[in-house]
């Protein structure tokens, strides 16, 4: 082999070599390793970030954390602990799998208020930038006592993210009472890589499992068709967008893969004008989301924790482009560079090895979405087995993974309740989902309407979720509480007794049916989500356990239409013991109400001596009644009658 024939070979390497030390500068660049970058400025801007939405999170426990979980709540925490002691004697396993305050403190409702003020106080101390490292501390071990115990009401990304970012921030943050801007206590590398990787997890993963998941609406870029439809709360924008082209979504599509595939990779790669592209990407991306979609405070925590992708030289960078120059001075004079303080090297070792864990977690709970020999814990992830628990239950590396499936339509859960044995029906109004067919969502996020949401969640679950069955044993006992969770009491006048709970498929309609009509929503009725539910003479609130049943209890309660079909059930044994008696007994009762089909029918009883003895004129009596209300057949059997 000649000198010339190894030459190539020669470059390649070196080219190669060349791209990796490039790459690998790139990414030492992204973990504050390398160059001349300082991050108090952006720090500063993210943790007030942060606590401002903690405060929001705080805020909705506050305002219904006693009605979903309170001691007379909808699932109350007690029950909740009562049943984990059960399934699990051992107090350190049931710890594990519900860690947080109310393990230790009780369930009542002051240690509820107690820790939801706690948590407040935190959220404030943190965007006031008091103890910032115990503040989020404080945020972190609070939401997560909440989201443990309270089963249905975490059902939701919002809380997972939250939590996650609130602990990455911990080791992040300036430490001491009053850190100012942290110039004394500037972020270690390990601590700046772990929140960029969360932020750079957040992008990504939600990107690549629209590609792994094998939606077809994800493949036939037909998502954004049917996105806005289905989302949570959608706004004005959202209908609005839901009008335009296909043409359109498809490139909605691809600003989705932009901000979700190439503004994670423009940060780990890119350098600082790539890091630039990659906030406009994700912070227009995310804006577009919340104006549209009301995700509550996911999207605004997502833009805040964009940020993290800044340093002080960008920031001044961008204020002297724009003439700024007293501001671009405040900001470099006080972005010093220092060298983190130094600490013990044990404690710098478990910080490491805390942080790296959690890393390695993150991602084996995102592989094994889609790998099943590591669902099924093959070696060696049977090694991992103890912090994989931990993790369940602490939820501290979650897979960020919204819409990666998109919703089939949508369906509406109502509830409606009757006061007059099921003749009339009243609806109980919610404050913000999509319910009446010519009133669009609010916009609401970054307020996350808790309850709303969660009944919205169970409502996509493939079995019919008993949640909807507790609210309307509550809302038929006429729980103040419950009650306010919904737009108005419809029933002022006279309590409900009876509650169903419909389920509709909602489409939206067309701009050329909106200006028409002033409809934002087509309703079409599916059937009963759940059978009826009612409340007896003593108070107690029972399920129906059948339509003969259903009709039965209509007809106690007065409905005439129902004691006429209860009458026809007794009279052809249908679905019931046949017993004339009891027919003229119900016939009779909606005939007294004035119900021309039941008068008819209970002359023919008198006529043919059925249930009751035979009487021609008793029977005239009730057809003469059913023919003055325009009852055909009455009339011809007035006629034979007379």
């Amino acid at each position: 082999m000649s000198e010339n024939d190894t030459q190539p070979s020669a470059s390649s390497r070196n080219i190669a070599a060349r791209a990796v030390g490039v790459v690998w500068h790139r990414v030492r660049d992204f973990s504050g390793l390398e160059g001349d970058a300082t991050y108090l400025w952006p720090r500063w801007i993210v943790l007030r970030a942060v606590g401002f939405v903690f405060v929001l999170v705080f805020a909705g426990i506050i305002d219904q954390g006693q009605v979903l979980v309170g001691p007379r709540g909808l699932f109350p925490l007690g029950d909740f602990f009562t049943q984990l002691h059960a399934a699990f004697p051992n107090s350190a396993d049931a710890f594990i799998r519900a860690p947080g305050l109310f393990f230790w403190l009780g369930t009542s409702a002051g240690v509820i208020s107690l820790l939801a003020w706690t948590g407040m106080l935190a959220a404030v101390a943190l965007v006031l930038n008091l103890w910032p490292r115990l503040a989020l501390f404080g945020c972190w071990v609070v939401l997560l006592s909440f989201v443990t115990a309270w089963g249905w009401f975490s059902g939701s990304q919002v809380d997972q993210l939250m939590l996650e970012i609130a602990l990455l921030c911990i080791p992040f943050a300036p430490a001491g009472y009053r850190p100012g801007l942290g110039m004394a206590s500037p972020p270690r590398p390990i601590a700046l890589f772990m929140v960029r990787w969360l932020v750079f997890r957040i992008m990504f993963e939600a990107g690549l499992v629209k590609v792994l998941t094998g939606d077809p609406h994800w493949k036939d870029f037909t998502a954004m068709d049917v996105m806005y439809e289905t989302s949570p709360f959608p706004t004005i924008l959202g209908y609005l967008d839901h009008q335009m082209s296909h043409g359109y979504h498809v490139f909605e599509i691809f600003l989705t893969y932009a901000a979700e595939f190439a503004a994670p990779l423009l940060a780990l790669f890119g350098g600082r004008r790539g890091r630039w592209w990659s906030i406009g990407f994700w912070t227009a991306f995310q804006a577009g989301i919340q104006l549209t979609n009301n995700f509550g405070w996911l999207n605004t925590t997502s833009i805040a924790a964009g940020f993290l992708f800044l340093d002080d030289q960008m920031l001044a960078a961008l204020v002297a482009k724009l003439r700024l120059r007293r501001l671009r001075d405040f900001l470099a004079a006080r972005a010093v560079r220092q060298a983190p303080p130094a600490i013990a090297p044990w404690r710098l070792w478990t910080l490491r090895s805390a942080l790296w864990v959690q890393c390695a977690t993150s991602m084996y709970v995102f592989a094994a979405l889609y790998s099943p020999a590591m669902q099924e814990g093959g070696f060696p992830w049977s090694m991992a087995k103890p912090f994989l628990l931990l993790n369940e239950g602490f939820r501290s590396a979650n897979p960020y993974t919204l819409y990666a499936g998109l919703l089939p339509a949508r369906y509406g859960i109502e509830f409606e309740g009757s006061n007059d044995g099921g003749v009339t029906w009243r609806t109980y109004d919610y404050w913000y989902q999509p319910q009446r067919a010519d009133r669009i969502c609010p916009y609401i996020a970054p307020w996350y309407p808790r309850f709303e949401a969660t009944l919205q969640i169970e409502a996509t679950r493939s079995a019919p979720s008993t949640l909807y069955r507790l609210v309307a044993a509550h809302l038929l006992q006429r729980d103040p509480a419950v009650m306010g969770l919904f737009r108005r009491d419809p029933f002022p006048d006279r309590p409900a007794t009876l509650i169903r709970m419909p389920a509709y498929r909602l489409t939206f309609t067309d701009a050329a049916t909106r200006r028409a009509t002033g409809n934002f929503w087509h309703k079409e009725l599916e059937g009963e989500y759940l059978t009826m539910m009612y409340r007896n003479p003593q108070g107690q609130v029972l399920v129906v356990a059948s339509a003969a049943e259903e009709i039965r209890i209509m007809a106690e309660l007065g409905n005439a239409k129902a004691q006429s079909q209860l009458g026809f059930m007794y009279a052809s044994g249908e679905g019931i013991a046949q017993d004339n008696t009891e027919a003229v007994k119900w016939f009779r009762q909606a005939a007294e109400q004035g119900l021309p089909e039941a008068q008819s029918v209970l002359g023919l009883m008198y006529a043919a001596g059925k249930g009751v003895p035979q009487d021609e004129v008793e029977a005239l009596v009730w057809f003469n009644l059913a023919a003055r209300a325009g009852d055909s057949e009455a009339m011809k059997n007035r006629d034979i009658a007379a």
